[in-house]
């Protein structure tokens, strides 16, 4: 017999440092355990018993300790009962998209999968009871479904029930604190029914790994033996004893606020777009335009959330889970703001509207050529993707600097300046530069939001070069280095905003300084491409914080609300 193909080893979704983590439907952090490690600590000298805890349990869900089987978070229970009833080849039979560890423990166990439909509304119970036949091993319903927040009523889960009698059916509930009808003493009621319970949500114990199952007494004394003797760890059990001797009152708090910030959320999302979907979880589902762009736009403004990119049926969908405290909240209101309701586009002028490869590119390595220096169009364009490369004057100087040249920034500036504006008869080479994107491409973004230019020209050369191609008049702003600190200074960034009035913007730029200065403002960072781009332009601005890079404006006419 031929062994089941290896799945792909499953790993959390990566975010940054300091990020807004709401794309694991965590709970908030239990503080209230911050006295109990001196009794996990001494948890670890021995092998844990479960047996304390899965009285607590059963005292929680009112039922006898013989109906409470302890496990190592859901996917342990889950596991269990796939390895128990799918060996062989049996099916599971589930509604999709649901909770990916179903499908995962399922062909792990050699079993096979049966799955019809369900994003919202009444549960399917006709279409899923069609699927069940004498080679189903298990019947699993997830309610609150993760990720689309559905719910089965209770007369949908006794018509389930009743007609796959003979079926081990599985009520996932591990969301049923944030519904509003707790259907687990319910669905015990009913023969061969089992509910999957944890901690790691509403009761914000995720790192600990505890849950259970809740089940006929038979049926949970067979499934001991389909797992680890020893899943649960002793810290966990000790800190989980513990929260649930406090009483549960800061979960019930934190389960109010969720579903208060769901509630904002989904109408937040519906007034921008998003197209949420109903949820009675701790998270809602959406489906904006762009979901790949939105996803990668809040993590640029420091909020992760849940994105399942070329996934078959979520690859147009975000989940977002709901923030536990109210300035949690203002980050992501903020963030969904921005992301989906730009008020005015920010662009930097050098490698995004003037192609300036032969002007202060060329300056650059003039400046650096009267020294006796030579310095290739491939090395220029390699130093400006560095860190406080957005000053070209600085930038040469730095050059020189580092070939045992260490001259003042006013003689550099100078030398610069003699060559960018000419002396003479010498013209100057900024008769070189021309423009990137067409005229039309800039009337059409202009048409969507208002325009201003953020650069780090003085004021007189950024004019001649927008005079020059008759581009003055599209630019309700233009903020210089005569304006503000240049870039990687994020006071250019506001100053634009301040001049147009508005609080939320997109910018585009072509150096790291351009995206540092935008994310620090707490405006949406994009990347594009200048015409002198080396090779590891792209993956450097992305390293730096963009959302997204571009290789002409154009695209943002796709990407723009």
């Amino acid at each position: 017999m031929n062994a089941a193909p290896a799945a792909e080893a499953y790993r959390r979704q990566s975010a940054p440092a300091g990020a807004l983590r709401l794309d694991a439907n965590e709970g908030p952090a239990p503080i209230h355990l911050s006295g109990q490690w001196p009794s996990a600590v001494e948890a670890l000298r021995r092998y844990p018993d479960v047996r304390e805890l899965e009285a607590d349990l059963a005292a929680l869900f009112n039922v006898s300790a013989d109906r409470v089987l302890a496990t190592a978070g859901g996917d342990d229970a889950i596991d269990r009962l796939c390895r128990r009833f799918l060996a062989g080849g049996r099916e599971l039979v589930l509604t999709e998209p649901t909770f990916e560890m179903f499908a995962r423990h399922g062909r792990l166990a050699g079993g096979r999968l049966r799955t019809v439909s369900w994003w919202q509304g009444a549960y399917p119970v006709n279409a899923v009871t069609a699927c069940v036949g004498p080679d189903t091993g298990l019947l699993a319903v997830v309610s609150p479904n993760n990720p689309t927040g559905a719910v089965i009523t209770r007369d949908e889960l006794r018509r389930l029930r009743g007609a796959a009698a003979e079926v081990p059916l599985l009520l996932d509930a591990a969301y049923a604190e944030f519904a509003d009808d707790d259907l687990t003493a319910f669905a015990l009621a009913m023969p061969r029914t089992l509910v999957l319970r944890t901690l790691s949500k509403a009761w914000g114990l995720a790192g600990l790994r505890v849950g259970c199952l809740l089940g006929p007494a038979d049926l949970i004394a067979e499934l001991r033996g389909w797992g680890q003797p020893f899943a649960v760890s002793g810290p966990s059990v000790a800190l989980a004893r513990a929260a649930l001797a406090a009483g549960g009152v800061a979960m019930r708090t934190g389960v109010a606020t969720a579903r208060a910030s769901r509630a904002g959320i989904t109408a937040q999302l519906a007034q921008l777009g998003g197209r949420p979907l109903p949820s009675e979880g701790n998270f809602v589902l959406c489906r904006p335009r762009e979901a790949a762009f939105t996803g990668a736009a809040l993590a640029a403004l420091g909020v992760s959330v849940r994105a399942w990119p070329g996934h078959e049926f979520l690859g147009h969908c975000l989940r977002i889970t709901c923030p536990g405290d109210e300035a949690e909240g203002a980050r992501l209101t903020r963030a969904l703001d921005v992301a989906l309701a730009p008020q005015a586009l920010l662009l930097d002028m050098d490698g995004v509207i003037a192609d300036e490869s032969a002007s202060y590119r060329a300056c650059i390595a003039a400046v650096l050529a009267g020294h006796g220096f030579t310095v290739t169009r491939e090395q220029i364009a390699a130093a400006k993707t560095g860190p406080g490369a957005n000053d070209d004057w600085e930038l040469t100087r730095r050059l020189l600097e580092a070939r045992g040249l260490d001259l003042p920034l006013a003689q550099v500036v100078a030398e610069f300046q003699s060559l960018y504006l000419g002396a003479g008869e010498r013209p100057g080479l900024c008769e070189r530069e021309t423009m990137i994107p067409s005229r039309r491409t800039l009337i059409e973004l202009a048409a969507r939001l208002p325009l201003a230019i953020v650069t780090g020209r003085p004021r007189a050369e950024a004019l001649r070069f927008l005079e020059r191609f008759e581009l003055t008049g599209l630019f309700a702003a233009v903020v210089t280095r005569d304006d503000a600190t240049p870039k990687p200074d994020p006071a250019p960034v506001r100053e634009a905003m301040r001049r147009l009035s508005v609080d939320r913007a997109w910018m585009v730029g072509d150096t790291p300084d351009d995206i540092t200065a935008a994310r620090a403002a707490g405006v949406l960072p994009i990347g594009i491409l200048p015409p002198a781009s080396v090779a590891d332009t792209g993956p450097v601005l992305m390293d730096a914080g963009a959302a997204r890079i571009l290789v002409s404006l154009d695209e943002l006419k796709e990407l723009l609300p």
